[in-house]
């Protein structure tokens, strides 16, 4: 169209025209885009290649860089970001170990803040708990609160209450989510007196749980819902959906996690808990107003639990849906139960 309508298509419009599909959840679109325009410029190969990073699409990413190769185009600081994050958000530990020795060996680009602060989050996301801390250590550069937070993060993945505190005690402005995090580590590994003792300190200064929120456009009015919402002016049939939703889905053979549910309260306790997620809400809410077949889109705030996450592989099994969400970590796209994040997120 804007071809048609005379408009010059130069590095900035392409890059952005790419940048904005990915960003969008329209990754199609996105690579339509990129194998439609000129592609001398380094900064449309970086918008492609992140936009398959934000969207776990790590081989999609590491293709798009062999052909960036193959035609020449040398790539930058950004290009290397971007494929450290897919290999991050995919689990390709060697392969993002690679890129990092690339980008120095090869290309002779010195890692910044950034490039350290995918590598800590490659290691933790795939178990190097203990390496991912060495990094830090060993930085030439001054740690900052995101390598802090993630490595925080994969310390409540797979349990390891010492790093943990270590991290929360390198926060100096540590938030509520921080706090969470480190209560649920206690809780998970049954230091339910530590736990309480975390919840404590959260009350006593004040520190509130920032709470998770969804939202979901229609009619182009956009719908937002947050953990046991009854708001909505569509409230009853909304939970009317949900509760069959998530009947039918068991049914099937969908198992809550109430592992997540980090209290020393009863399993049916837990399970109530689970069950109105903003994210769920706002996904039978999308359900409710869209017809049979068509895509569902949700944004999330905050990084979305396991619970949810696999029960929407089921919705979307059950129902013959695709549903894309994209939360703060990144786009999921559900399709015949199965997720494109592969369940590494």
């Amino acid at each position: 169209m804007m071809r048609d309508g005379g408009v010059e298509l130069n590095p900035i419009l392409c890059t952005a025209l790419v940048d904005v599909y990915a960003k969008c959840g329209d990754i199609k679109s996105s690579r339509e885009v990129f194998y439609g325009v000129e592609r001398d410029d380094v900064s449309v190969w970086n918008a492609m290649i992140t936009g398959f990073a934000t969207h776990g699409l790590a081989e999609e990413a590491m293709r798009v860089f062999s052909e960036m190769e193959g035609e020449h185009v040398s790539p930058d600081s950004i290009t290397f970001l971007g494929l450290l994050t897919a290999c991050s958000h995919c689990g390709l530990l060697e392969e993002g170990k690679g890129y990092f020795d690339l980008m120095r060996r090869q290309f002779s680009l010195q890692p910044k803040l950034e490039h350290y602060g995918a590598m800590v989050d490659l290691l933790g996301r795939g178990g190097k708990v203990n390496e991912a801390y060495e990094l830090i250590e060993s930085m030439p550069v001054e740690p900052d609160l995101v390598i802090w937070r993630s490595l925080l993060s994969s310390s409540r993945t797979y349990k390891n209450p010492k790093l943990a505190e270590t991290a929360i005690q390198n926060l100096s402005k540590a938030r509520s989510g921080d706090y969470v995090l480190l209560s649920n580590i206690y809780s998970s590994t049954k230091k339910w007196e530590s736990a309480q003792k975390v919840r404590e300190l959260m009350k006593r200064e004040g520190i509130r749980k920032a709470k998770g929120k969804s939202w979901v456009e229609f009619g182009g009015v956009i719908h937002r819902f947050k953990a046991g919402d009854a708001s909505h002016v569509e409230t009853n049939a909304i939970y009317k959906l949900l509760e069959e939703l998530i009947q039918r889905t068991k049914s099937q053979g969908f198992v809550p996690d109430t592992e997540l549910v980090l209290m020393d309260v009863s399993e049916e306790e837990k399970e109530e808990n689970l069950n109105y997620h903003s994210e769920k809400l706002a996904l039978a809410f999308g359900i409710l107003k869209s017809s049979p077949g068509s895509e569902v889109r949700i944004h999330k705030n905050i990084r979305m639990c396991s619970d949810c996450h696999n029960w929407i592989k089921s919705v979307s099994r059950l129902l013959n849906r695709v549903i894309i969400i994209r939360d703060r970590i990144r786009f999921h796209r559900f399709e015949d139960g199965l997720c494109s994040c592969r369940d590494y997120w």
